[in-house]
């Protein structure tokens, strides 16, 4: 995974240190050593390790990543050591604790819901892609993706520019007299180098989509009854486009959309995933 950028370590600093850490200055016990250790409290899977080495060795620590992110453990999992002058521990255990809990919740969660739509009554479907979706809360999308990746799933879309997902909404600005056709025409003549997916919300939408060279497929909110029959009538169709489906999709109802027939899970459940508690301990040498 590429590692979080440092100019993003340095906001992260700045946002809880602007002007350094008063308390441990007002001690005048900055300059003495010690030995901070970050240990898993909660199983869970172990996200943003390295970034936030990177981040502590910046602040001139010496660090030693146990555990590397996308590893699952067990409470009591040595993750991270770093050791240095107390200044500079105390100046970076809270953005640390708070990084690796948050990204750990997000990678728990994306496992968890990889692990519920490979497994499905006993059976192995591993080409079932689970894909997290652009909605994080804002300014935190490098660090979500990161977690997603750790957790086994892919991002579904990164923003507006890597990908084409056609939506009723773009349609509505189309002549309406020229049809499927001419929207995946269009498309192909200004992207000819990537996969066009068209968001559709019933059978004939999506036969005429697919009828018109769609390779994929989305379906926003349907019930996994309504995208069983919908696969069935395509299928009788003999249309094969990839289906997506989005919209209140959880580790909990996950295997029904892969029963009815989901090739792409399309989900945001994991940004309101809860945090995975770290401990930390920070002791005098």
């Amino acid at each position: 995974m590429v590692p979080l950028a440092n100019t993003l370590l340095d906001t992260l600093m700045a946002e809880d240190a602007p002007f350094g850490d008063l308390t441990t200055r007002a001690l005048g016990i900055g300059q003495r050593m010690g030995v901070m250790t970050f240990t898993a409290r909660h199983e869970q899977v172990v996200c943003c390790t390295e970034d936030v080495a990177a981040l502590l060795t910046r602040l001139g620590l010496d660090t030693e990543t146990v555990t590397g992110s996308g590893i699952r453990v067990a409470p009591g999992q040595v993750l991270l050591r770093a050791r240095g002058m107390a200044g500079a521990l105390h100046l970076g255990w809270k953005v640390s604790q708070t990084l690796l809990e948050w990204a750990g919740g997000i990678a728990t969660e994306t496992h968890d819901i990889v692990m519920a739509a490979r497994h499905v009554d006993g059976a192995s479907t591993p080409e079932v892609a689970v894909a997290c979706s652009r909605k994080t809360p804002p300014l935190t999308r490098a660090i979500a993706m990161r977690a997603v990746l750790a957790g086994g799933g892919i991002m579904h879309r990164t923003g507006l520019s890597d990908t084409i997902l056609v939506f009723a909404e773009h349609l509505a600005f189309m002549d309406p007299g020229r049809g499927m056709n001419d929207v995946v025409l269009r498309l192909r003549k200004n992207a000819p180098e990537r996969r066009i997916a068209i968001e559709v919300s019933d059978v004939a939408t999506a036969t005429a989509a697919a009828r018109a060279g769609a390779e994929a497929l989305q379906l926003e909110k349907l019930s996994p009854d309504e995208v069983r029959r919908l696969c069935v009538d395509l299928a009788a169709a003999k249309l094969s486009p990839n289906i997506i489906v989005a919209g209140g999709i959880n580790s909990i109802n996950v295997d029904q959309y892969v029963k009815a027939g989901a090739h792409v899970i399309v989900t945001s459940a994991p940004y309101s995933a809860k945090p995975r508690d770290v401990q930390v301990g920070i002791s005098a040498v």
